[in-house]
């Protein structure tokens, strides 16, 4: 029987196409809640977006209430190559003002005495010490170096004394030279004029031996010759003097400004002593010299202030010839001087003029030459421009949304609506917004109350804020930038708090929860009691199809059988009557 099923297989009435049918009827309910849960789903996505712009709005306004917006400031010197750098900070007070620099503050320095190593030789007898192996600042080059004209060929080989010998040679016995170990210098003499150099010279002797005319005679050496060995332990550096103020396993120690550093004579270089200087806290800078073999301290901030040095005697500082004892002095800082505006004579440790140096508020003058320049400190519109135009574009574009989200237009066709139109809370809002640009602010210190007085309105006939006087807006900036502040920022009263308090509502204070969220969660609720009826009426449809087949197909079934019946009746033989006859 189950070949019944297949509609009008027995009757020849298609009811499984009435079935459908009457359940396409029944499915209207449905259908109108699908439809239903499509509108709310657009609903909350249009909410999504008008949240995404009411929180980008609460940003910008957020961005409206930094004290240090509208106190923003720039300098900028009248010379327009000027490597002089003004720094100011927020509130500094605006203003153009002369500085008039007439010195630069320089810093102190301890300079060491020269000739502080061993000389080259130990006697005058120089005829063991090679050119490659003399202990000065730069190593001598092989070639040819000009004395008189003359040319002398050293190679690097060579003694000193050989090169005494080729010079002697060269000019014919006219120069000699000798080396004197007590000064640790060279000395070239002659009868007449010396004329070292010449354009094509290829050896550095003369450079290296500190040989340079004078228009005599002789010609001496301009300072000692040897040089310390900057890398090697310090007992082993070629220092002239020993270092005795030590222990018996070498340590030592001298103050800086204070500040203590050790050493080991055994285990420290030059080097290292330099490093560790240059890394303490004692505000102090060394370096060494190998051309004028001489070590330097100088402190780290400029101006007329000391440089404090002590050790024991026989200490490193006195052998790196650093101490007075040991030919070293104090060149003192100076500071330094300026004028503004035409007045009195300043004085300036630093060469950066800060405020409390010459009374402008809030402005920091870093000058790097003496001269005469104009420094003038305005209100940074930039960034408050751009602050005041992002709030106007995020402004304009929740209320583009919500015009868009919830027009309805009427036309020969009929009404169409949005996606929004229903929604008047969110219509209101709109309007909120609009009344909160608009009006007065009140309890604010200043003249500044409204937008408008910043050159701030409506654009006629629309929703949608725009800077209507721009000269308006800069002149409020450049000049009355306290009173803009006030207005922006003042605590729970001004524009700020007034937006941030009915953005809260909408968007929640930390972009969650308020008004909008509420209507999606609404929205989200509905639609889930929408799939909850769906599922009850697609139950009951599915039961009220089971009910109309199982009659269609007992139909079906009864009509087989009758079928069945009536071919059974019908191959039933006739009989014919019988006649009877009379006699």
């Amino acid at each position: 029987m189950a070949g019944l099923q297949l509609a009008g297989l027995a009757s020849g009435f298609d009811w499984k196409s009435l079935v459908d049918s009457l359940m396409s009827l029944e499915r209207v309910p449905i259908q109108r809640l699908e439809t239903e849960q499509v509108t709310n789903i657009r609903r909350n996505n249009a909410l999504t977006e008008l949240g995404t712009r009411l929180k980008a709005l609460k940003t910008a306004n957020n961005a409206l209430n930094d004290s240090d917006l509208f106190n923003a400031r720039s300098a900028s010197s009248s010379t327009s190559d000027s490597t002089w750098d003004p720094a100011v900070i927020a509130g500094a007070t605006t203003g153009t003002h002369t500085f008039n620099v007439t010195r630069l503050a320089t810093a102190a320095s301890q300079r060491g005495a020269a000739d502080v190593a061993d000389g080259i030789a130990a006697s005058t007898d120089v005829s063991g010490v090679t050119l490659a192996a003399m202990p000065t600042a730069t190593a001598v080059s092989a070639g040819t170096f000009t004395v008189n004209g003359a040319q002398v060929t050293i190679a690097t080989t060579d003694s000193l004394q050989d090169v005494f010998d080729a010079i002697s040679t060269a000019t014919g016995g006219d120069v000699t030279a000798a080396y004197d170990n007590v000064t640790d210098t060279i000395t070239l003499s002659s009868a007449s004029e010396i004329v070292l150099g010449a354009a094509n010279d290829t050896s550095n002797f003369l450079t290296v031996a500190k040989l340079a005319n004078n228009g005599t005679g002789t010609v001496t050496s301009s300072n000692g010759l040897g040089t310390v060995d900057t890398d090697a332990a310090l007992v082993d550096a070629r220092l002239k003097s020993a270092i005795t103020a030590v222990d018996g396993s070498g340590n030592g120690s001298f103050s800086l400004n204070g500040v203590a550093i050790d050493y080991n004579v055994n285990d420290d270089s030059i080097t290292d002593i330099i490093a560790r200087i240059n890394a303490s806290d004692a505000g102090v800078t060394a370096a060494y010299d190998s051309a004028a073999d001489r070590m330097t301290l100088t402190n780290d901030r400029t101006g007329d202030i000391g440089l404090g040095l002590s050790e024991s005697a026989g200490g490193l500082l006195g052998a790196l010839g650093l101490t007075a004892a040991a030919g070293g002095s104090l060149q003192r800082g100076v500071n330094a001087e300026f004028t503004i505006d035409g007045g009195s004579t300043i004085t300036s440790t630093s060469n950066t003029l800060t405020a409390d140096v010459h009374g402008v508020t809030g402005l920091d003058l870093t000058v790097d030459s003496t001269g005469s320049q104009d420094i003038s400190v305005k209100a940074n519109t930039t960034e408050m421009k751009n602050a005041i135009n992002e709030f106007i574009t995020r402004f304009n574009a929740v209320q583009s949304y919500i015009d868009d989200a919830t027009r309805i237009t009427t036309s020969s066709s009929g009404v169409s609506t949005s996606t929004l139109s229903s929604n008047r809370e969110i219509q209101d809002w709109a309007r909120q917004l609009r009344g909160y640009a608009f009006s007065e602010i009140s309890g604010v210190s200043g003249s500044i109350t409204r937008l408008e007085k910043l050159g701030i309105d409506f654009t006629s006939s629309t929703s949608s804020l725009s800077i209507s006087d721009a000269s308006k807006l800069d002149d409020a900036l450049n000049n009355n930038a306290e009173d803009v502040a006030a207005f922006f920022t003042t605590a729970d009263t001004g524009f700020f708090a007034r937006f941030d308090t009915l953005l809260d509502n909408y968007v929640g204070d930390d972009g969650n929860g308020g008004y909008l969220e509420d209507q999606q969660t609404a929205l989200t609720d509905a639609n889930k009691s929408i799939d909850q009826q769906i599922e009850d009426a697609e139950r009951r449809l599915e039961q009220r199809r089971a009910v109309l087949e199982a009659g269609f197909i007992a139909m079906e079934q009864a009509q087989q059988q009758l079928q069945t019946m009536a071919q059974q009746i019908s191959s039933i033989p006739s009989i014919a009557p019988t006649t009877s006859s009379k006699s």
